[in-house]
Order: structure tokens, then C-alpha cells, then sequence
């Protein structure tokens, strides 16, 4: 089984979900406490964009014991992300210096959960999980501080709310919608180039949704803002949780009534439309010219692909 094989049509990273989030229990402290230090208790490390995982015969393992999370200087905070089969699951961070103290080891590695998850050496079931963990780690270390007064919050139901104990303000964690979509007319759809995208890659347009705005206008806002191109019968298709640091990707499907191009650079490197035959080269990876679409990891691959598999319509 190739990486690419571990994302079938419809199942992208960060989707599958293995954990039941037990929220009744995030307000018992003396619950969470006990589920903390049973034997069978597992955590993910998070490290900015990376994992801390153990490196075993069978390859790197993320999902550590709290002993060892501690051992290699995770903070001794956790949050609670659920149970698997059972089994409490938490979510740790770690310093840069703790950190950085391992990178010489070689019974552990740090290790980015991009390339992990895009290589398939982290199990797809346990991508959900880890995104939680990632998300919830990265608000903390965000939010630290009250945003009505100043004073340092302190952790509450486990890890899921920040308290002010000067004004009495609650803080949760929030996630930023994100519009991700593909825009076809007839047998064609468009795509675009980011600068920082890798050589020869293309994907779906992208953008945040803005203050006050359907999932539907931001679609059409951003396709004319970043393409030129005005759209109508916007679909919505599926979402993914997108943990960088924490947004909600919001697929969606939208039929073009133009077809002349005006990029803004600022916002795109390129974008221009590809035929079926061109687009289904680029997913398998086999295009003459070494172009290539999204890997089967992101959501904008599921969006190409399904247009591919159904028949062409009648131009806009």
C-alpha cells in the first residue's frame, strides 16, 4: 500500500474519527486525573507543525505512554481529547528547549506531521486525533492571557476552556472557516499555483470566509478576487478539519460564467484551466510535463477527482 493508497475518493487527512470525545467528562477534575494515570493512557506531543514520536523496529509511533511523553519533557499539562476504545487519549506540548534536547536521540524523533501523514507513516485513523491535539495545543500556547484584561488564564475542563480569574471572562478554542473549492465550465476546471507550493504543482483556489458572509458569497468572493472568474451553483461537497493552526476547510463546487483569467499576483503565482485528460495525468502523477495536483492528504484532490468520475454537463 503506497501513501497515496491510504486516501481513497472521500477520505482525506484529519477526517476519520476514531475517538469518542466523551465531553461530559471534560468538567470532573478528579475523573480526568484518574483516566490521566491509568497504564493504558496514551498522549500525542505536539511541537509546532511536528510530532514527538518514538522510533521502534516498525517504524516512528505517535501515540506515546504519559510516562514517556514526560520522560522526553512534554509539559506536564494535558488535554483531553477522548476515549479510544476505552482508552484516554491527551494531547501534550513541549518546549523548544525540551525539544530541541531530543533531536540528537535516537530512540525519538521530532518530526513534521505533514510529510508523516502525506508519507503514510502515521495510520490515517489516528490523523483526527493528532489534528485535535495539534489545534488545541497551538490555542494555548496562543492564549495565555486573557484578551478583555491582560491576566494569565488557567486551564479548565480539560483543556477546552481558558479562565480569567481577574474579570471572570471564558475563553474556548475557535476555528476559522476556510472556503476550498473547484471551479469547472464544461470539461474543463481551473486551478492555481501558490509560490510556495512545491515545482510543477497546481490545486483549488482557497480562502478565508470573512465576518458576516455565507459559505456561498465567500465561494464566489474569492474565485473572482484571486481568477477574475464569476461563478454560479455553488455546491457544497465535504469539509476537513485543517490544523494549521486550526480551520475548517469548507469544500465546495462552483460553475464558472466566464472563462477569461485575470490573476493577482499577490494571491497566486498562476491559474489556468486544465481539461479532464490533463487533470486526471496530474493526479495520477503521470503528466509529460512533470505537473501535478494535490496529494490525496488535502481536500482539494477529493475535489478534483470526484468531478473527474462524473459525466461531463452541458456548458455554463
Amino acid at each position: 500500500m503506497t501513501a497515496f493508497d491510504s486516501f481513497p475518493l472521500g477520505q482525506p487527512g484529519f477526517v476519520t474519527h476514531i475517538l469518542d470525545r466523551t465531553a461530559h467528562l471534560r468538567g470532573d477534575d478528579a475523573k480526568l486525573l484518574a483516566l490521566e494515570g491509568r497504564g493504558d493512557a496514551r498522549a500525542y506531543v505536539v511541537y509546532r507543525d511536528s510530532l514527538v514520536v518514538k522510533q521502534e523496529a516498525e517504524g516512528p509511533r505517535a501515540l506515546l505512554t504519559i510516562d514517556e511523553a514526560l520522560k522526553f519533557g512534554a509539559n506536564p499539562g494535558t488535554i483531553f481529547l477522548g476515549l479510544r476504545e476505552d482508552a484516554p487519549v491527551f494531547g501534550m506540548g513541549i518546549s523548544a528547549a525540551a525539544a530541541e534536547k531530543l533531536l540528537p536521540r535516537t530512540d525519538v524523533a521530532v518530526t513534521e506531521l505533514r510529510g508523516m501523514a502525506m508519507q503514510g507513516v502515521v495510520p490515517p485513523d489516528q490523523l483526527s486525533a493528532i489534528a485535535m491535539a495539534k489545534s488545541m495545543v497551538s490555542w494555548h500556547q496562543r492564549h495565555g492571557y486573557c484578551a478583555n484584561c491582560g491576566t494569565r488564564t488557567a486551564m479548565k475542563e480539560g483543556g477546552w476552556k481558558r479562565d480569567c480569574p481577574n474579570c471572570k471572562a471564558e475563553h474556548f478554542p475557535r476555528t476559522d472557516p476556510v472556503v476550498i473549492m473547484l471551479v469547472t465550465s464544461g470539461d474543463k476546471c481551473l486551478l492555481g499555483r501558490q509560490k510556495q507550493f512545491p515545482a510543477g504543482m497546481w490545486s483549488c483556489l482557497a480562502g478565508f470566509v470573512e465576518v458576516a458572509e455565507t459559505i456561498e458569497d465567500a465561494v464566489r468572493r474569492e474565485i473572482f478576487e484571486e481568477s477574475g472568474i464569476h461563478c454560479a451553483h455553488v455546491n457544497y461537497y465535504m469539509s476537513q478539519p485543517w490544523p494549521y493552526p486550526s480551520s475548517l476547510m469548507i469544500g465546495c463546487t462552483a460553475r464558472a460564467t466566464n472563462e477569461d483569467i485575470v490573476v493577482d499576483r499577490t494571491e497566486l503565482e498562476d491559474a489556468r484551466w486544465f481539461d479532464r485528460a490533463e487533470a486526471t495525468l496530474m493526479l495520477k502523477r503521470e503528466h509529460p510535463d512533470g505537473l501535478a495536483g494535490p496529494h490525496p492528504f488535502a481536500i482539494a484532490h477529493h475535489l478534483v477527482g470526484r468531478w473527474l468520475q462524473t459525466i461531463p454537463g452541458p456548458r455554463a
